[in-house]
């Protein structure tokens, strides 16, 4: 049996070619390699994106259709599910196993890890204590790499990787792991995910300095990774989910369903809560798609009425415009709204910020109904912002209960989102090979899976490749 040919997949969330301007070892891999734009889907979001790498399947067949949806038969809205199960369609490594019994694969913070077939799984997994604190920590399999890691390379920096301090750390321990792992267990296929461009690109919009600086320093960052790849004569494809572009328009979608009367809170201790269960229509933001749940068909027309001509939302799609872009699924929205391309939607349902619930000053993506990126931001308003943060963090040192509650409420910082397909390929993910000629003009999203398995000798049909 013919030995496979070593992968390592480096997924460099945000990467355009704008950016890999300021990249040179990832720019000389493509350069000595090959390179071409690579296709995205809607959303181009993380969860959706990388399911369809993996299974070469649409949102539609994947079911995957944003970072997160309205479970409908537990009345919830779930951000960041970890669960594997939640992806169906065959899988990258189930294809390749089939092609070649006993490959080994190891998941490095790619998402929906947990429970997924692989040999090797490394996923950011905080601890919840029993008394409400949250502690930086990771999920691992096997169960004893986790004491391995930690005691390598130190806990995993969780507050670097999102929040106010999200920055190059929690890349850099991602590298450092990856080295680690392919050194010592020496997978058939790695991938890793490298959040880094995610951060200021969001904070001060992709073609301000500091974003230059990020994508040099991530550059720095992993080249000791890319020189591993030569000495192990692994095959690398860095590729991207997304191209993140400029935005100046929040657009509160929740608040115009609630004042046409559509969505509903109820309220505790003098807090509102969205009440998706009860509401005729309410939207799940994430970044520039939100989905729109409308409880009964005959609400539809008054739905409608209530957000077109919304400022900073472009179009609704509906059932056949849900099927035009392959996302015609029943965890969809009865209506899909897509941002402008200068505005992007905030989750905030509340009118008043008195009546704000506690967790939306906090880091807190699994209770908040829609995607937070103000989470990256201290409150600038808040003149005793980092008082409150080191007391809060005082508090914890003496095994206290704490609230960092430092988030602002305010959604006009951000100067960066994505979700939206890309108008031009300079603003839209690429996809780098070390393999000269691996590629040809373009790369669908689809045909990543086919790709890897050929690079990876396998098999893969090319006349099955679509080009978008």
């Amino acid at each position: 049996m013919t030995t496979p040919t070593p992968l390592l997949v480096l997924d460099v969330v945000g990467l355009t070619p704008r950016l890999l301007a300021h990249m040179p070892n990832l720019r000389a891999l493509g350069a000595a390699g090959s390179r071409a734009p690579l296709g995205t889907v809607l959303p181009a979001v993380t969860c959706a994106a990388q399911s369809t790498f993996l299974t070469g399947a649409q949102p539609s067949e994947h079911g995957i259709v944003g970072n997160g949806w309205y479970f409908r038969e537990l009345g919830d809205v779930l951000l960041w599910r970890q669960h594997n199960g939640l992806v169906a369609g065959d899988k990258l490594w189930d294809a390749a196993r089939r092609a070649h019994p006993g490959y080994t694969v190891a998941n490095i913070c790619w998402w929906y890890a947990m429970g997924a077939d692989t040999d090797l799984t490394v996923t950011p997994r905080p601890v919840y204590y029993a008394d409400g604190r949250k502690e930086p920590d990771c999920y691992t399999r096997p169960p004893e790499l986790h004491d391995e890691l930690t005691e390598k390379f130190g806990t995993f920096p969780l507050f670097q990787f999102w929040g106010p301090g999200a920055g190059i750390a929690s890349s850099r321990w991602i590298i450092d792991v990856t080295r680690h792992i392919q050194r010592t267990r020496r997978p058939d296929l790695t991938l890793c995910y490298l959040p880094h461009l995610d951060y200021d690109l969001q904070r001060h919009g992709p073609g301000g300095p500091r974003s230059a600086r990020a994508a040099a320093e991530l550059d720095t960052a992993l080249a000791p990774l890319l020189a591993d790849a030569r000495a192990e004569g692994r095959t690398v494809v860095a590729l991207s989910e997304y191209g993140i572009t400029d935005v100046s328009r929040p657009v509160d979608i929740n608040r115009a369903l609630r004042r046409a009367g559509l969505l509903e809170v109820h309220t505790q201790d003098g807090m509102e809560y969205l009440d998706p269960m009860t509401s005729r229509a309410f939207a799940v933001a994430d970044h520039q798609i939100a989905h729109v749940y409308v409880r009964r068909p005959e609400d539809l027309p008054a739905t409608r009425a209530a957000l077109e001509g919304l400022p900073g939302l472009a179009e609704l799609l509906d059932d056949e415009g849900k099927k035009t872009h392959h996302l015609d699924h029943p965890r969809s929205g009865e209506l899909v709204a897509v941002a402008e391309p200068d505005a992007w939607f905030t989750y905030y349902y509340w009118l008043d910020d008195a009546r704000a619930p506690d967790f939306a000053q906090l880091v807190e993506i699994h209770r908040k109904p829609g995607y937070d990126p103000v989470e990256l931001f201290m409150d600038p308003q808040d003149p005793y912002v980092k008082v409150k943060a080191a007391t809060a963090l005082a508090r914890k040192k003496l095994g206290l209960r704490y609230r960092m509650a430092v988030v602002p409420l305010d959604p006009s910082p951000i100067r960066g989102s994505h979700g939206r397909l890309p108008t031009n390929d300079d603003d839209g993910p690429l996809l780098l090979c070390s393999t000269p000629h691996a590629v040809g003009d373009r790369v669908a999203a689809t045909d990543v899976k086919s790709l890897l398995l050929r690079l990876a000798g396998l098999g893969g049909d090319p006349s099955t490749e679509r080009h978008s």
